[in-house]
């Protein structure tokens, strides 16, 4: 039997390793996810075709490409157009949002995000 049908499919694009390595981790473990990371944005593109994630984890900001830009490229795809994207930011605290949940038509998770925020994030967007 494969265990793998009924898993969801994150996609984490993500330049800092020990953040993604543990967002993977935490979420492997509830069994319920296959986590695939991307270190750089061309890749995680790459990626979003190839692994047709059910959602994919984007840091916004990346030495390569912005996250934006990524969002931009995957929204516009026709491939992976349909894919929910979650953004991760540590650039921003939650006080200064003031309340707001979206960045540039997307929700977003502030750095670190606990892993019962990011499950309750994935089950609300996910298609």
């Amino acid at each position: 039997m494969d265990n793998n049908k009924n898993k969801k499919k994150i996609l984490i694009i993500d330049d800092e390793a020990d953040f993604a390595k543990l967002v993977k981790w935490n979420l492997e473990s509830t069994e319920g996810y296959e986590v695939k990371i991307e270190s750089k944005g061309a890749q995680g593109l790459a990626a979003a075709k190839q692994f047709q994630p059910d959602l994919i984890l984007l840091d916004i900001m990346m030495p390569d490409m912005e996250g934006s830009a990524v969002a931009h490229q995957i929204v516009t795809n026709k491939e992976t157009s349909g894919i929910p994207i979650v953004f991760l930011t540590a650039i921003i605290e939650r006080e200064e949002m003031g309340g707001k949940t979206v960045i540039g038509g997307h929700p977003f998770l502030i750095k670190p995000v606990g892993t019962d925020e990011l499950i309750g994030c994935i089950k609300k967007y996910i298609r």
